[in-house]
C-alpha cells in the first residue's frame, strides 16, 4: 500500500446507484423530453436537468410540469411518458467503467446492492438488458419498495439491512446530490461520480469526488485493486473519431509550446457525452502525411459555460506546418488520468509532457501498437480520389 494513498477506510460491501451512476440515462431522458413537449409547443433545454436528477420519478415530473408550465396534472403527464421511456430501455449504454466495476466486484466476491429511486419493476428492465449484471447483485432495491426516496436514508438502510452488513461498513457510489445525502445521513462513505459536472464543486459532503468510474481506486476502501492498469494506462474499448483539424484557441502551440490539433466536435456531442473528461492515447492519421502516436485531452470548454466538450490531440511529432483543413482521424485505445487543475502553468506543461512520454511507451506495447492499422486509419480518405 503506497504512502500517497493512505487508506481512507475499510468498507465489506458496496451500494451502487443506477441512474447516471452505471446507465447513461441522462441522454435518453433529454431525448424523450425532447420529443414529448414539442407536443406542447415547449422546448426542452436541458435547464432543468438539475432539477430531475436524482429524484423520484413523481418529484421529476412535477418539477417539469411546473417549469414548462404544461397544461396537465403530473399524474397524467407520467403515464403518458412513461411507455416512451419504456421503449428505450433497451438502448440505454452503460457507463465507462460501469462493466468493469461490477465485474471486477462480483469477480473478487465484493458483496453488491443496486438501490435506486426508480421502482423496482424499471429497474430489473434497465439492467436485463446488460449482460452479468442482475446476478451480481445480492440486494436490488427500487424506490417503491421505502417509505420514502432519497435523500432520505431509508433506501441505503435497507440495503445494508438486506445484506447483513452495518451501514458503517457501506460505500455508496452516487452520481446526484439527492443520493449522496441519503449516504452520508445512513452513516457510510460516500463516492459521487457527478453527473452534472458543472455542479461538482456541490458534491462538498461526499468523502471522495472522482470525475467517472475509470478513476474509482477499491483499494482506497480496502476493496481489491483493480489489476487492469499497465505503464500508468488502462486499455479501452477503442473508439474512432475524426473530421478536418479546426483553429483552436492558440492555446497549445503560443501558450504551452504544445501544437494540439484541435478537432470540430459537430455531429459529435452524442460520442462525446460517452466518454469523461480526461486524457486519451491511440493513433491518428493526417489525411497526406501518415500515422502518427498521439495523446489527446477531452474537456470543458473553459470560455463559455456550455455542454459541449473540446477534443485537443496532441500528435507526437515534430511537424514543420499547421494543417489547419486537413482531415484527422482518431483512434482512441486507453486512458491516462482525469482532467485536472493545475496550481502554475509549468506544472500542467509538465503533466502534459508525462502524458506524452506515458503514450509514447506504452503505444509500443503490442496490446496497442495493433490498432496502428486499424481499417478506420488505412481506409480511404475522402481527400484520396479526386477523380472519382
Amino acid at each position: 500500500m503506497s504512502i500517497t494513498n493512505p487508506l481512507k477506510k475499510s468498507v465489506s460491501a458496496i451500494i451502487l446507484d443506477l441512474d447516471g451512476t452505471l446507465l447513461n440515462t441522462d441522454g435518453v431522458v433529454a431525448n424523450v423530453l425532447r420529443v414529448f413537449l414539442v407536443k406542447y409547443g415547449k422546448k426542452w433545454d436541458g435547464r432543468e436537468a438539475h432539477r430531475i436528477v436524482g429524484k423520484t420519478p413523481l418529484e421529476a415530473a412535477a418539477a417539469i410540469v411546473e417549469d414548462y408550465e404544461l397544461p396537465c396534472a403530473t399524474d397524467d403527464f407520467l403515464s403518458e411518458i412513461k411507455p416512451m421511456f419504456s421503449e428505450h430501455w433497451c438502448n440505454i449504454k452503460s457507463l465507462p467503467g460501469a462493466n468493469r466495476l461490477i465485474k471486477h466486484l462480483h469477480g473478487h466476491g465484493v458483496p453488491m446492492a443496486l438501490a435506486s429511486n426508480s421502482p423496482k419493476a424499471s429497474i430489473e428492465q434497465k439492467i436485463s438488458y446488460h449482460q452479468g449484471w442482475k446476478e451480481s447483485f445480492s440486494v436490488i432495491i427500487g424506490g417503491d419498495e421505502v417509505r420514502i426516496g432519497k435523500p432520505s436514508p431509508e433506501i441505503f438502510l435497507e440495503a445494508a439491512k438486506r445484506l447483513n452488513v452495518e451501514p458503517s461498513s457501506c460505500l455508496v457510489v452516487e452520481d446526484s446530490i439527492p443520493g449522496v445525502t441519503a449516504g452520508k445521513t445512513a452513516g457510510m462513505e460516500v463516492v459521487a461520480v457527478p453527473s452534472l459536472q458543472k455542479q461538482a464543486n456541490l458534491y462538498t459532503s461526499a468523502d471522495e469526488v472522482i470525475n467517472s468510474l475509470l478513476d474509482l481506486r477499491p483499494e482506497k476502501w480496502g476493496l481489491p485493486p483493480f489489476e487492469d492498469w499497465i505503464d500508468s494506462t488502462l486499455p479501452l474499448e477503442p473508439w474512432c473519431i475524426g473530421g478536418p483539424v479546426i483553429k483552436g484557441y492558440g492555446r497549445g502551440s503560443k501558450v504551452l509550446g504544445i501544437p494540439t490539433a484541435n478537432l470540430s466536435t459537430e455531429g459529435y456531442s452524442e460520442l462525446l457525452s460517452e466518454h469523461p473528461s480526461g486524457v486519451y492515447f491511440g493513433w491518428a492519421r493526417l489525411s497526406t502525411r501518415g500515422i502518427y502516436k498521439m495523446v489527446m485531452s477531452i474537456g470543458w470548454n473553459p470560455y463559455f459555460n456550455n455542454p459541449e466538450k473540446t477534443i485537443e490531440p496532441w500528435l507526437l511529432h515534430d511537424f514543420d506546418e499547421d494543417f489547419y483543413g486537413e482531415e484527422l482521424r482518431i483512434v482512441v485505445v486507453g486512458y491516462i488520468r482525469p482532467e485536472a487543475n493545475f496550481p502554475t502553468l509549468e506544472s500542467l506543461v509538465e503533466k502534459i509532457h508525462e502524458d506524452g512520454r506515458i503514450a509514447e511507451g506504452a503505444l509500443e506495447l503490442p496490446l496497442y501498437s495493433r490498432y496502428r492499422t486499424d481499417p478506420y486509419l488505412t481506409g480511404p480518405v475522402k481527400g484520396d480520389h479526386h477523380h472519382s
